[in-house]
């Protein structure tokens, strides 16, 4: 059915005009409608543009801001888990400091984020390096030894101290904002930022709390960095062409600017924090206040905010980020961008269109006019051609013929090209497939062949885990039986990799041969042993096995390590294949292990060098634990003979005490009737020699009851007497027994204990026995009008509680302290010479109180006194 669409609708309206009228006039409609969406979409899209850009420009600016902070934080945090690692595995211990120096020292030259180390624990030491500069440091402590007052000291290049006139009198590290944020948090975190001590300045520390392996808080490791560092790090993001960003608080005061403006300011000489909205840069003062505004409390803000506000007639751009993570840090990230930074470009493209558009509006009219006269005179004879076209559909040989304007015979000729052309592509196509029909039938038939092939393998990887695992349940293996343990191995390797020979070899002592443990022949299913094979006749074959840990050897015949073993070992026996696994024990190559195959040449396969190496593990394994057994049997001898001695000793030390304590009482008793004069007077040199018979006498006797006594503690003789007992009546009676001497030396006795301590759970005459023993040495070797004292203090979970007996006398080098709990013996220098004894009273102190669970440590320092602790467990009465 035909129908004439040309004479109805809207085209009615050109009945009768010409063609290239109408050409013109759409083609003068079309640019109208175009110039004029052009220019609307421009403005508008420029102005959707601009909002885009400045919402990109500050996401991406608050991101890196972000990503800054995390990382500058990060490195803080990865440097005091190094610390803590490092405190693990013991090079560090928070009970002394003094160690921590020269470390600290080296991490401030590492790590230059960080202005200041610290190492803090709970018995209110502290230790803190600050660095001036690359060269000089700055080292402040506090402990003991300075009565707990923070001295400072400058440290130059060559680590030579300078003490400088700054002492912080009763400093205590434990009421510090770092070291409270880190005990309460209980894990690594940052600080509020706070001022220092000592200069104009706001700092934030990075502090991680130390714990022992049972839990027990031990003190805190704290790295100090300026805040005035984060402004740096802003100052060096770009924020468009006068954008700013800067990062405060919840209450609204300022933490860094990309500006230079400082986050405080001075007060008489102190550092007062200062409010963005306080801030002399108008844009960050601005933007303050609008957030104010806009916001009655900042804790309101939970994500991102994109915000606009008007400042000074001009639009400005806005972004809120917050910054909170388990680091307890809780910072806002702010961005501010004018909207001028943009505007000014786009007003400029804007204006340039326009003309653009107008330019291109004339011109268009002018090809508008040319381009109708240009098609409409062709174009009748161009509908004539096209209708040849159809004899295409009916697959003959048509050809296209036009003519008229050169371009439309070109088009048909062109047209006519084109239909040979796709008769021989299809022609062409038709072959192709053929082909690769073909291809894809062969390619087909490699694939699963290739299938066959990894199936094959992994039935054979199965094989070998599945042999494994059979030897790591065997219990010959475990149990380090070698000749069960080689027979096994050897059988299931040789079945495993279904191969002639498997054997194990182990060099002697001298390493001069080879001696063959176990060798299994598969065919005839023989174990056999005894060969041997000597390093003179074979030096390049021993030499490959203590170089490579595996000899994977196809041909025999052309392989040079082992053509040495041609003529008498393989060729015999019709060897044509080979492959050695080293064995390795203590880091030291001990023996091999030789697969052999006979008659048909063997291509070692990975799998099956990774299943030799693991047969080559399991020898290792044997050997070990076989080499374990008997170290362990040996052990038990040795442990034994060592008890037969020590109750030897122990009961020859009380027979002899025994046997001499009776005479010595005699002797004794004889000289003071001798001194009373009962038997006749004495003259005065005949009184000063009774007197030091009765001296000498009267030590040798106390002597021979600390051996009784301290042999019946080794000999777990004696058993302590449990009982509720005061702490505080417990050092009262100690010091009251040791008063005459202190009186005598005028030395000056005290005793430190927190009030309303509970009940101890001892035998209170053995532990006063250790405090009047520690409280005797302590005057002993204090000068006259020194100072001995006792200290008491729980830990912070009461699990135990520290008693300390301290001196102010000459003390020791800490190298002599090991010596201290050591049977007979005394550490001697120039001061100690008139005060000596028996060696004996701090062995008794440390058996009494390992008795009751605890220990005792010494620290001391050479003419400043000596501190003797003993940790006892703190059982509450109830």
């Amino acid at each position: 059915m035909n129908k004439n669409t040309g004479e109805s609708g809207v085209f009615s309206l050109f009945t009768g005009v010409p063609l290239r009228r109408i050409l013109v006039a759409l083609f003068l409609l079309q640019i109208l409608l175009a110039v004029g969406l052009t220019g609307y979409l421009s403005i508008h899209n420029g102005q959707k543009a601009v909002n885009e850009v400045a919402s990109e420009l500050r996401y991406e600016v608050a991101s890196r801001v972000e990503q800054k902070l995390q990382t500058y934080f990060s490195t803080l945090r990865q440097e005091l888990r190094g610390n803590q690692n490092i405190i693990d595995i013991g090079l560090l211990k928070m009970e002394n400091l003094a160690t921590w120096e020269s470390y600290l020292i080296k991490q401030l030259e590492i790590f230059p984020d960080a202005i200041a180390l610290t190492a803090s624990n709970e018995q209110q030491e502290h230790l803190a390096v600050e660095k001036l500069n690359d060269r000089q440091f700055l080292l402040r402590f506090a402990d003991k030894s300075t009565g707990y007052d923070l001295y400072t000291y400058k440290i130059d290049s060559l680590g030579q101290r300078t003490q400088l006139p700054e002492v912080i009198k009763n400093y205590d590290v434990r009421s510090r904002p770092d070291y409270q944020a880190a005990v309460t948090a209980k894990k690594f975190n940052f600080s509020q930022i706070f001022t220092p001590l000592t200069e104009p300045t706001l700092l934030i520390s990075a502090s991680l709390p130390i714990y022992n392996s049972q839990g027990q808080l031990l003190g805190v490791n704290s790295a100090v960095t300026h805040i005035s560092q984060i402004g740096d790090l802003l100052q060096n993001i770009k924020v468009g062409k006068s954008g700013q960003v800067f990062i405060i608080e919840r209450s609204g005061l300022l933490v860094a600017s990309s500006t230079t403006e400082k986050p405080f300011r001075l007060q008489n000489g102190k550092p007062i924090r200062l409010p963005a909205s306080q801030s002399e840069n108008s844009l960050t003062q601005a933007s303050a206040k609008y957030l104010t505004t806009k916001f009655s409390n900042f804790d309101q803000i939970q994500s991102l905010q994109q915000l606009d506000f008007s400042f000074e007639g001009k639009q400005q751009f806005l972004e809120i980020r917050p910054l909170e993570d388990e680091l307890n840090v809780n910072w806002l990230i702010v961005v501010a961008v004018p909207e001028a930074d943009f505007m000014g470009q786009i007003d400029r493209n804007t204006q340039t269109i326009i003309f653009l558009c107008l330019g291109a509006l004339g011109l268009a009219t002018l090809l508008g006019i040319i381009t109708a006269r240009w098609i409409t005179q062709p174009i009748l004879y161009f509908s004539t051609a096209t209708k040849d076209l159809a004899d295409f559909t009916n697959g003959k040989d048509s050809m296209v013929v036009v003519q008229g304007i050169k371009e439309l015979e070109v088009l048909g000729a062109s047209l006519n090209e084109m239909m040979q052309q796709l008769r021989k592509t299809f022609t062409a196509q038709i072959t192709k497939n053929e082909e690769l029909e073909l291809q894809v039938k062969q390619r087909t038939q490699e694939l699963q062949q290739e299938i066959q092939v990894r199936i094959n393998s992994e039935q054979k990887l199965e094989k070998h885990h599945q042999m494994l695992a059979e030897l790591a349940n065997h219990r010959a293996i475990s149990e380090g039986k070698l000749e069960t343990a080689f027979k096994v191995i050897t059988e299931k390797a040789a079945n495993a990799l279904e191969i002639e020979r498997v054997s194990v070899w182990l060099f002697n002592d001298d390493r001069t041969k080879l001696q063959c443990i176990s060798l299994y022949e598969r065919s005839n299913q023989r174990h056999s042993a005894g060969l041997e094979r000597n390093f003179a006749d074979y030096p390049i074959y021993f030499k490959s096995l203590t170089s490579a840990r595996i000899i994977a050897v196809t041909d025999i015949r052309t392989d040079l390590r082992i053509q040495e073993l041609w003529d008498e070992l393989l060729e015999p026996k019709n060897i044509v294949s080979l492959i050695n696994t080293s064995i390795w024990v203590g880091g030291e190559v001990v023996g091999t292990i030789l697969y052999e195959q006979v008659d048909i040449p063997w291509i070692w396969e990975l799998s099956e060098q990774n299943f030799v190496s693991s047969i080559a593990e399991f020898v290792t394994l044997t050997l070990e634990v076989g080499n374990r057994k008997r170290a362990e049997s040996a052990l038990r001898e040795a442990k034994e003979v060592a008890e037969i001695a020590n109750r030897a000793k122990s009961t020859f030390l009380g027979n002899i005490s025994h046997q001499l304590r009776t005479p010595l009482t005699s002797i004794l008793e004889i000289t003071e009737a001798l001194q009373n004069q009962v038997y006749g007077p004495v003259n005065e040199e005949q009184s000063q020699s009774l007197n030091t018979l009765e001296s000498n006498g009267k030590n040798l006797l106390e002597l021979i009851n600390q051996i009784l006594e301290l042999t019946d503690i080794e000999s777990s003789k004696i058993e302590l007497q449990l009982g509720t007992t005061s702490i505080q009546g417990l050092c009262d009676s100690s010091l009251s027994f040791v008063k005459h001497l202190a009186f005598q030396k005028k030395i000056h006795l005290s005793v430190q204990i927190p009030e309303e301590l509970e009940p101890i759970q001892v035998d209170e005459s053995r532990i006063r026995q250790v405090f009047i023993n520690l409280l005797t040495n302590a005057i002993k070797f204090t000068k006259e009008g020194g100072k001995v004292w006792i200290e008491v203090q729980p830990n912070s979970t009461n699990e135990y509680i520290f008693f300390s007996v301290v001196d102010t006398g000459i003390g020791m080098l800490s190298d002599d302290l090991f010596q201290l709990f050591q049977p007979f013996v005394q550490v001697e220098n120039s001061a100690n010479r008139d005060a000596r004894g028996s060696g004996l009273g701090l062995v008794m102190v440390q058996k009494i109180v390992e008795l009751h669970g605890g220990t005792v440590h010494a620290e001391s320092q050479l003419g400043k006194g000596s501190r003797f602790t003993v940790k006892l467990p703190w059982k509450k009465a109830g």
